[in-house]
């Protein structure tokens, strides 16, 4: 006869059983600890914000997420996610003892798999353990899932899973998913709308509308009629509702079109100014407010796009604006395209400054006691110490004994050159130096030849020292970054440019006098349009393989600079289009600067800059210049050609670059970009 446990065997038997799991149970609660939240779970979209810190210009994120309060979103968010997700939610411990063993049970008889985590669960694996399919990894999800019930109150569980989950589209937690979904905010969520999301949960890149419309909406239906049968919504509300359109998903780059530009110099400007790093700005839903302004940003893009069609694709334009007075940049446009064209045309790239250099000397002469007065012969060409050949005027006129005012509105080489030698290369260099352009810009050399721009700057850079000139003598350092504060509302970081007074204010006055002159009726006359006092200069290079405009009003200064490079990246001779034959700095550059201005000084109150102080002539004409036995320096790579003399055509109905009908344009200097230095050649203003 087999012998048969009796019943109070079995019972003590399964107390042992019971005993043992409950202590094992009580030895893993008291040793498993809650750990740190994981990176990925914590990490936050940091956002980008133009100067009104409400328009959005871009995000930074390594994960799209952007947590929102629990409070904030309509109940049946909340309720269509516990009635597909974990209909217990509201009463369990953060476990569900049948959900658990029923899964086990199918998993064990080689049934399909099925889960049976609780929301509380789900949340733990995503915020604190990463994904676990092991036995041991769940026994340790379930312990934390319990311990988190007990510190946690439900709300704040089910916030913290919505801002945590996945919800497709890239969009992780439930504000992204409401913007990639339906084109809202979490808080503007309607029922239908909760119900897909909510459906969508378990395999999103699967069950999005988009991929699989009929499984989408078969989930949708699930959902609505669990949120009847727990009783969060009516049957007479379920029968009103309608399947719910999604918006169009394009999956988005950050950095494409012409604000990548923008948000790659914000990138640069926070990791060396401000000490926050790449990661941190990826990760830490950081709030950033840029000085850009909207309506400026657009009104730069659009000088830009409105060149004609015929430009050629390997011309680049850049074009940056700032406030003189506190160096807060407020529009810049480094290229189209940052994805296609990842040099930003502002801040990377350089060509030859021409023209744009020759406010440096006079600034220089001024200093040391040249008057605008000051009276200089101007034949053409003329030989003069320290060149091995003669210096000419672009074209070619005699005007006589001229004063300094003529010499800069009509961009005279001849006089210029006189002025640099009898004043010191060397302090045109120590000027262009103090007013912003680095010392280490290649060509920026003590030679007579500096004053006609064989140096090659960057825009920032020009616009650094034409903001100088336009603050009064006051440098500031440029700045895109307003503002940074954390993801508490916390200020991180304050941009600001300290100004330093490096010129006097009456010297400035004098040579922004003169600069008038070339808007009023030298090479930048276009610029009159804007019916205002505004001063300038205008440049260009050897060969006129770089082409710029540098000017400014009181209160804004904004340089651009045109160029094209070459199948190897070199600079190549600029290729006319738009019904210009050559592109010189009086042309497009100053048509450009003029249509941005002509915008972004709109509700701009009209300033006359400050009066000048002119001292009279310092110097009695002196007899026509001779040349002894000239210092020998570098000759010129190749003559510049001469300067059209005819009007352009109008291209069709764009705007055109006008040209001073007695005086052609452009403006080559004398050597090419990196050049050290250069011999006089046929420099155009």
């Amino acid at each position: 006869m087999r012998w048969l446990p009796s019943w109070r065997v079995v019972v003590a038997s399964l107390a042992l059983v019971a005993a043992v799991g409950v202590g094992l149970f009580a030895a893993a609660y008291a040793s498993i600890s809650v750990p740190e939240p994981d990176d990925f779970a914590q990490a936050e979209t940091t956002e980008v914000y133009y100067a009104d810190g409400e328009t959005l210009m871009g995000a930074f994120a390594e994960y799209d997420r952007r947590s929102v309060d629990f409070a904030t979103l309509p109940e049946h968010v909340g309720n269509a996610v516990v009635a597909s997700e974990d209909r217990t939610f509201w009463e369990n411990r953060g476990v569900d003892l049948r959900g658990i063993t029923r899964a086990l049970w199918n998993n064990l008889r080689g049934r399909p798999t099925q889960g049976g985590s609780t929301i509380t669960q789900q949340y733990v694996e995503r915020y604190f353990m990463g994904t676990t399919t092991t036995y041991t990894g769940k026994f340790k999800e379930a312990i934390l899932a319990i311990k988190i019930n007990n510190q946690m109150e439900k709300e704040e569980i089910l916030g913290s899973y919505l801002n945590t989950i996945y919800f497709g589209r890239g969009a992780y937690g439930i504000e992204v998913a409401a913007q990639k979904y339906f084109g809202k905010p979490a808080a503007e969520l309607t029922v239908s709308e909760s119900a897909l999301l909510a459906g969508i949960i378990p395999s999103p890149s699967n069950w999005d509308p988009r991929i699989d419309p009929e499984m989408a909406e078969s989930r949708w239906n699930r959902v609505l009629d669990l949120m009847v049968e727990d009783g969060w919504l009516s049957q007479e509300e379920r029968d009103t509702q309608q399947f719910p359109e999604t918006i169009e998903f394009t999956p988005a780059n950050t950095f494409a079109g012409p604000t990548g530009y923008l948000l790659d110099l914000v990138r640069t400007e926070l990791d060396e100014k401000a000490g926050i790093s790449a990661a941190e700005i990826d990760t830490a839903g950081l709030r950033i407010v840029t000085t850009i302004e909207k309506p400026r940003q657009d009104a730069a893009v659009a000088a830009v796009d409105n060149l004609p069609d015929d430009r050629p694709e390997n011309n680049r334009v850049g074009l940056v604006s700032m406030d003189p007075a506190t160096g807060r940049i407020v529009a810049l446009y480094g290229g189209p395209d940052f994805v296609e064209q990842p040099r930003n045309a502002v801040t990377q790239d350089r060509a030859q400054g021409g023209s744009t250099f020759k406010p440096f000397t006079l600034i220089a002469a001024l200093e040391d006691g040249a008057s605008l007065r000051d009276q200089y012969e101007s034949y053409t060409p003329m030989e003069i110490e320290g060149y091995d050949v003669p210096v000419n005027n672009y074209d070619s006129v005699n005007r006589g004994s001229i004063d300094l005012v003529r010499a800069t509105q009509d961009s005279v080489n001849t006089v210029y050159v006189q002025l640099n030698v009898e004043y010191g290369p060397a302090r045109t260099v120590e000027v262009a130096e103090k007013l912003g352009i680095p010392a280490d810009t290649p060509g920026l050399i003590d030679s007579p030849s500096n004053v006609l721009g064989p140096a090659s700057p960057r825009a920032i850079d020009t616009l650094r020292a034409y903001g100088t000139i336009a603050s009064g003598g006051v440098r500031h350092e440029p700045y895109i970054v307003d503002q940074v504060e954390d993801s508490n509302g916390n200020t991180r970081y304050r941009g600001s440019s300290e100004g330093e007074r490096v010129v006097d204010a009456d010297v400035i006055a004098n040579a922004t006098y003169a600069m008038e002159s070339v808007v009023q009726g030298g090479s930048g006359k276009t610029a009159s349009e804007l019916g205002r006092p505004a001063a300038g200069k205008t440049g260009s290079s050897q060969s006129y393989r770089s082409a710029w405009f540098a000017g400014f009003v009181p209160q804004l200064v904004t340089v651009v600079n045109m160029y094209q490079v070459g199948p190897n990246g070199e600079e190549e001779e600029l290729t006319g289009f738009g019904g210009v034959r050559i592109v010189a700095g009086g042309t497009w550059p100053t048509r450009i600067w003029t249509d941005y201005m002509k915008v972004a000084l709109e509700g701009v109150e009209v300033q006359d800059f400050p009066e000048p102080v002119i001292a009279p002539p310092s110097r009695t004409p002196s007899p026509s210049p001779t040349t002894p036995s000239p210092t020998p320096s570098p000759t010129p790579e190749e003559t510049p050609t001469p300067e059209p003399t005819a009007t352009p055509t109008e291209p069709g109905n764009r705007p055109q670059p006008t040209t001073e009908p007695t005086e052609p344009l452009p403006e080559p200097t004398e050597t090419t970009p990196g050049n050290s230095g250069g011999a006089p050649g046929q420099v155009k203003p």
